[in-house]
């Protein structure tokens, strides 16, 4: 079962399909994440607090 980097959440299968790199076996953020973001193909600190 595939798990954030970040924050260690589970995350789908087809999460980790769509939002990570053939090279890469697990997401590096994921929605759950409230201090990072997906910023092309890098990873950053994220603006603003996110609406939930």
């Amino acid at each position: 079962m595939p798990h954030c980097q970040n924050c260690e959440s589970f995350v789908t299968d087809a999460y980790a399909r769509v939002f990570t790199p053939d090279t890469e076996a697990q997401p590096r953020v994921c929605p759950n994440c409230e201090d990072k973001i997906r910023d092309g193909a890098d990873v950053r600190q994220a603006r603003s607090t996110r609406r939930t």
